[in-house]
């Protein structure tokens, strides 16, 4: 093979030296430039801070007047491990919730004394679930100054005796057990929910009443709880649901499932209801 003439080496040579100094332009304006492909990274070495996570709700939640207490705890401790979540309760009695749902008050559960009430919103509601269940007791004045022991005992025409309404799923309760045992009571007053009834006893404006069990324990020596025999008793149970019109619906669906689990039953057990 004949030598390679000098002119063309000097060609070649010249050629790859070009071709060395255009890469190496190319790379240099592509780290230096911004493309409209591929933004420069930013050279602070710090990312951009992340906005504040929004609130996942504010839940209103519709509630029986004798899940007062034991839910305001309930609520704290839901709130407090769903950061974000505000969770506000309407207490009153079943029936008038019933009608507040009726009449589209904006909520977004719903939670009653009976299954009763509930079964009458099927419309309003998702599937209800029953969280709790609770008694009924004899709530006598403080003291017990008419010793009263038993149902029957309410029938002494010289008592002062107050009841929930009908209408209230206590008061239907009430009907049932005196019912059942043949006691006749002419209640001085029928009132709209189980804390009323619990309050005239306190205050002394009646000497006994039927109350829930969990109502009763909490006004100490106010009154003196007599307890009923099962076999001569009625079981409150406590359904849940979420309701259609509510805006928050996944929310309201996880609190309602929350109800259920081992942290809030032992809040509502430690309050003295019974499981469901």
């Amino acid at each position: 093979m004949s030598p390679t003439p000098a002119s063309t080496r000097r060609r070649r040579t010249t050629t790859a030296a070009a071709a060395v100094l255009s890469a190496a332009l190319l790379t240099g304006l592509t780290a230096c430039g911004n493309g409209k492909d591929e933004p420069a990274a930013s050279n602070t070495g710090s990312a951009a801070p992340s906005a504040p996570a929004a609130p996942q709700a504010n839940l209103t939640v519709l509630a029986a007047s004798s899940l007062t207490d034991v839910f305001k705890a309930a609520g704290e401790a839901y709130e407090k491990s769903h950061p974000g979540t505000k969770v506000t309760f309407s207490f009153a009695g079943s029936q008038e919730l019933a009608a507040q749902v009726k009449q589209g008050a904006p909520a977004d559960a719903l939670v009653t004394a009976d299954t009763k009430t509930m079964d009458g919103l099927k419309a309003e509601t998702g599937e209800a679930k029953i969280i709790a269940k609770n008694r009924l007791v004899i709530a006598a004045g403080k003291g017990n100054p008419f010793k009263i022991d038993e149902l029957k005992d309410l029938a002494d025409t010289k008592l002062k005796v107050v009841l929930a309404a009908p209408e209230v799923p206590v008061g239907r309760y009430s009907k049932q057990i005196l019912d059942a045992q043949k006691v006749e009571v002419k209640p001085v007053s029928q009132e709209p929910n189980v804390r009323a009834v619990l309050g005239k006893v306190e205050m002394g404006e009646a000497d006994a009443g039927l109350v829930y069990k969990t109502d009763s324990a909490k006004s100490g020596d106010k009154v003196v709880t007599v307890d009923i025999p099962d076999a001569q008793n009625a079981v409150a149970s406590y359904p849940a649901a979420t309701l259609k019109q509510s805006k928050n619906g996944e929310a309201a669906a996880a609190f309602v499932a929350w109800l259920s689990t081992p942290e809030a039953q032992k809040i509502l057990q430690d309050a003295g209801f019974q499981q469901p």
